[in-house]
């Protein structure tokens, strides 16, 4: 443990599995709402890294996106399936870390399910244009950082531990194991 953990009061490490690790991480998701999809992992060149929505997090852990068939990234996919998934929800708080590995496809059920109309922006023949696919990343390991009690707790422990010279913040963090109980 590092020197400013082993000043806190209050415990602040917890891992997480099964439901309680899905539940935080559906609920670091909705609220970073976009994550930076990073992929070449294991290749040796520097790896690549987007912005992406995720469409959905199904109840074994699977993130769910959808991506154009020429994309640089499903070329990359393809190459190498490691990927990292990041995730920031606000500027102190709701971090998501997930390494996985990802897959691609063309499942037209799959589609239907995650497909919403804003897609149309980049999909421009709508749910049946032919360039759509979908990436599943399963989750090989995941960490996360939050706060106990939201933000405005969080700035008030600080703020008192600043006045009093004590290490005082609300942060949890931990290993999630997804898999299901």
């Amino acid at each position: 443990m590092d020197s400013i953990n082993q000043q806190q009061p209050e415990e602040n490490y917890k891992d997480l599995s099964g439901t309680e690790a899905l539940d935080k991480v559906r609920e670091l998701v909705k609220k970073a709402e976009t994550c930076f999809f990073c992929s070449n992992i294991k290749t040796g060149v520097p790896f690549s890294t987007r912005p992406m929505s995720v469409q959905k997090v199904d109840d074994d852990g699977f993130f769910w996106f959808l991506s154009a068939d020429d994309s640089h990234k499903n070329d990359e996919i393809s190459q190498d399936p490691f990927v990292h998934l990041l995730f920031q929800g606000s500027a102190h708080s709701d971090f998501l870390n997930i390494y996985g590995i990802a897959e691609v496809s063309k499942d037209k059920e799959k589609i239907k399910e995650l497909w919403e109309p804003i897609l149309k922006t980049w999909f421009t023949e709508g749910v049946d244009d032919p360039r759509i696919t979908v990436i599943k990343v399963e989750p090989t390991e995941g960490y996360y950082w939050d706060t106990k009690h939201g933000n405005a707790v969080a700035l008030i422990k600080q703020a008192a531990g600043a006045v009093i010279g004590k290490t005082l913040d609300d942060s949890i963090e931990g290993k999630l194991d997804i898999e299901k109980d």
